[in-house]
């Protein structure tokens, strides 16, 4: 019953968000429904909007699948000019456009992520970055993996090696090798954030060679995710939550909410501070959180990822990536 009031009193004050009427716009590079870069961004905003009142006081515009950076950036540049207060680029592909973009507005917000830099070095004073800690939910679940792996092989399936995605393997593979040091961990990347079938094959390479656990990362892990399922082979997930996709095999989930930032974001905005802040997702602020099936992972897995969570808060464990 505890558990339950403090659960109703924390979405009570979720619903009592006191914020002026704001408009956003966000240009991803995927879909709203990809199971994770995108879809992690667009629910926290969904969230937003409906502890605020509704579409009244939040709009949300998104332009979904920007593939192309020129593109992205004709959108960006039009939200602004449509006035909207602030103007999201979710994907560091459109770093440079942005700024060439933000001067010309300066009463504008704009954000972007996976990103440290505010522009604060170009004189730039209405920019906020954003990132993932990645590193930190990879490590957790790379201690599972090798919890739970018989034959001593994980595969990994990276999109392109940089960003939230390359802190990810990093940490994974960090975790991984703590828990049993003669584990394997064996690393593709397909070069592509949205590619599926790539993969797919990636997968199923790595299941040919021996892999019993499998992980990856960003859009096109549906792929993956769907030799996986075929195979009967483990799944761990990042982003979003991928468990809909593949409830049999899905055994845990590092959630990105990027709610709290947002939010702040908002409120620094509206106050008058435009940018200049650099936020960061990680375990201990409760913007990155582990999910697991224990039904699946078995409770000793649960119990040493859960362990290497606790210890990660703590800051018993550092997780060093490069």
């Amino acid at each position: 019953m505890a558990a339950e009031a403090t659960e109703e009193a924390m979405a009570e004050e979720a619903m009592s968000l006191d914020i002026e009427p704001v408009r956003i716009a966000v240009v991803m590079p995927s879909t709203t429904t990809d199971l994770a870069w995108s879809q992690a961004l667009y629910e926290a905003l969904l969230e937003i909007q409906e502890s605020a009142g509704g579409e009244d006081v939040v709009e949300i515009a998104v332009s979904e699948s920007m593939f192309n950076v020129t593109d992205a950036a004709a959108a960006l540049r039009d939200y602004a000019a449509d006035g909207y207060d602030i103007v999201i680029a979710h994907g560091t592909q459109y770093g440079s456009s942005m700024f060439e973009i933000a001067p010309d507005f300066p009463d504008t917000t704009f954000a972007w992520g996976t990103a440290t830099d505010t522009g604060e070095s170009e004189g730039l004073e209405n920019v906020f970055a954003y990132e993932a800690r990645a590193e930190e939910g990879g490590y957790v679940n790379g201690v599972m993996a090798a919890t739970m792996s018989k034959s001593g092989i994980i595969g990994v399936v990276g999109p392109v090696e940089a960003g939230d995605a390359k802190l990810y393997i990093d940490g994974f593979k960090a975790g991984a090798e703590a828990t049993n040091p003669d584990i394997t961990v064996n690393i593709s990347y397909t070069g592509s954030f949205g590619d599926t079938a790539l993969a797919a094959e990636a997968a199923k390479t790595h299941i040919n060679a021996g892999a019993d656990v499998l992980t990856g990362s960003a859009q096109q892990v549906v792929g993956a995710i769907g030799a996986a399922q075929e195979a009967g082979v483990p799944w761990m997930g990042t982003q979003a939550d991928q468990s809909p996709l593949a409830p049999d095999i899905v055994v845990s989930t590092q959630l990105y909410d990027w709610t709290d930032v947002f939010v702040d974001i908002i409120e620094k905005h509206q106050a008058g501070e435009l940018g200049g802040t650099a936020y960061a997702l990680t375990l201990k602020n409760g913007g990155l959180r582990m999910i697991y099936n224990e039904d699946i992972a078995g409770a000793d897995a649960v119990t040493a990822a859960m362990d290497a969570d606790a210890s990660i808060v703590a800051g018993d464990i550092s997780v060093e990536v490069e």
